[in-house]
């Protein structure tokens, strides 16, 4: 099928989609999706068919203009030529339903018919049939029942029998979407608005799998904040609205196009959003990075990736992509015993690389300590002490290990790069691999290593110390030393002082963006 887009702010010429069978509007809170979904639908002229689910559960008081061929105008239709089967449902749930029944009447109806005539004809299939089917396949402990011209359900933790008002606004939301399909016109544009709502993820992407499949005759209009279900639509072409003039009544848009280095579900997010992004090391859910960066940096879009490769290759790749989206983004990775060359390197790659081994020693900060004993009303300067004397000494007790560490990462790092080139032959490459120990000189690096960690040592150097420092166990010695039962408890109380505005939490987040040389 063919869309001819809306027009544009810029004045260029709308882009024209042609071959498209799948189309997602996406774009950030108050930038013009519906409106731009209204000017599709004038667009497309006939072949428009909207749904909202939850337009039809709850009705906006402001009703939109009924389209030809919607439920609305066939509802309206079948009171008016059946006067003696009036129907006075209120919203467009209940109305689907009971055009659904007066199909089946009259389907049943034809078949009495033509067997009363003596003809042979098959017993009908019904839309209802269908619906009921791909309803109970997706809730299999639900059955719907036809009585007494009603649409009656069961399950099987009850033995009474209930009409729709008792089912969750889920299985109503199904029920309607798979409905609403089955009765669009033939060769229809098909406008979604929120199809994820109501609906759990677990069931929604192969939900709207099956519909689909079920009206290959139809294109899909999607008007959605889930970025998750944007990225699951397989022959998708994805237009990321950025702002509407209503006075031009045009949009300022893109058909996005995402990298192959880039997942297609982070890609959308960002250009949902009018801040720049921060891609983070961790997930959502338990890495300490994704609760803390977003109330240092509020004025950016915090999104984890997972490993720290992955923030650089993610930072890179949206980079590349600079001219199309025009949304600044950097990263952070721990420092992790990187190199002052290899710090450098990622800073001029809009990677940030704080000065702290790993993201814990954040909350080992001087500031942060200050701010938090001040917060628990303890002695901020003695507590402080206790503090660095135990960090330091700790250190001291495993230099040689750590020394160690630091020696192995720069070994791998450095043999990475040097293999990484061209050779002739085999016996080159031998040859060179030969020369790599007395050219890499771990044993000079060790003891140059060791000099400087005893030099931090002997000076009570605790930032420097923090910076080359990986031990995760150090961060709940610390909180027992500030007076807290467990990491945890240290950790919630830094993030919530972060999360208010007063003096204290200013003074903690200035004293972590230092940390970064912003």
């Amino acid at each position: 099928m063919e869309l001819k887009l809306p027009p544009r702010i810029d004045g260029a010429t709308p882009e024209v989609l042609t071959d498209v069978r799948q189309v997602t509007v996406i774009g950030a809170n108050g930038s013009g999706k519906s409106r731009f979904c209204d000017a599709l639908i004038n667009e497309l002229g006939g072949k428009a068919y909207r749904i909202s689910a939850l337009r039809a559960l709850y009705p906006a008081r402001r009703q939109r203009e009924i389209l030809p061929g919607s439920i609305d105008d066939m509802f309206q239709h079948i009171n008016e030529n059946h006067p003696h089967l009036v129907n006075d449902a209120n919203n467009e749930f209940d109305k689907l339903s009971y055009i659904m029944l007066i199909d089946e009447f009259r389907e049943l109806m034809g078949y009495k018919t033509h067997r009363l005539m003596n003809e042979t004809v098959d017993f009908p299939k019904t839309r209802l049939d269908m619906v009921v089917k791909m309803w109970q396949e997706v809730f299999p402990k639900n059955k719907i029942l036809r009585e007494n011209g009603k649409l009656m359900f069961s399950n099987d933790a009850a033995d009474d029998k209930f009409t729709a008002i008792r089912l969750s606004d889920g299985e109503k939301a199904v029920l309607y979407h798979i409905a609403a399909v089955l009765y669009a016109m033939p060769g229809a544009a098909i406008i979604v608005d929120d199809p994820e709502v109501f609906i759990h993820h677990s069931t929604m992407v192969t939900l709207w799998n099956v519909i689909e499949e079920m009206r290959p005759d139809c294109m899909f209009i999607y008007n959605t904040h889930d970025v998750e279900f944007a990225s699951s639509r397989v022959d998708n072409r994805c237009v990321w609205v950025k702002a509407f003039d209503p006075a031009r009544k045009a949009w300022d848009y893109e058909v996005a196009t995402s990298s192959h280095n880039l997942d297609d579900a982070i890609y959308y997010d960002i250009l949902g959003s009018r801040k720049p992004v921060l891609f983070i090391e961790g997930d959502e859910e338990h890495s300490i990075d994704s609760k803390l960066y977003p109330l240092i940096f509020p004025d950016h879009v915090v999104k984890p990736v997972g490993s720290c490769n992955k923030v650089i290759e993610v930072v890179r790749s949206f980079g590349d992509m600079h001219a199309f989206h025009h949304i600044d983004c950097r990263g952070i990775v721990d420092r992790d015993r990187r190199g002052e060359q290899e710090v450098t390197y990622l800073r001029q790659k809009n990677v940030l690389v704080p000065n702290v081994a790993e993201v814990e020693n954040i909350f080992l900060l001087e500031a942060v300590v200050r701010g938090v004993c001040r917060y628990k009303h303890r002695n901020e300067a003695l507590v402080l002490n206790q503090v660095k004397r135990h960090v330091i000494n700790t250190f001291e007790a495993q230099l040689k290990q750590q020394a160690l560490q630091h020696v192995r990462h720069r070994v791998k790092h450095d043999v990475e790069v040097r293999i990484d080139m061209k050779f002739k032959s085999i016996n080159a490459l031998e040859d060179h691999m030969l020369d790599l120990v007395n050219e890499l000189n771990p044993r000079g690096f060790y003891d140059q290593v060791c000099r400087d960690f005893h030099t931090m040592v002997h000076h009570n150097d605790y930032a420097g110390v923090l910076k080359v420092f990986n031990h995760k166990p150090l961060l709940g010695e610390v909180a027992t030393l500030c007076g807290f039962h467990s990491k945890e408890d240290y950790i919630k109380t830094t993030l919530n002082i972060l999360k208010s505005d007063g003096p204290l939490s200013r003074s903690i987040r200035a004293g972590i963006l230092e940390i970064f040389e912003l």
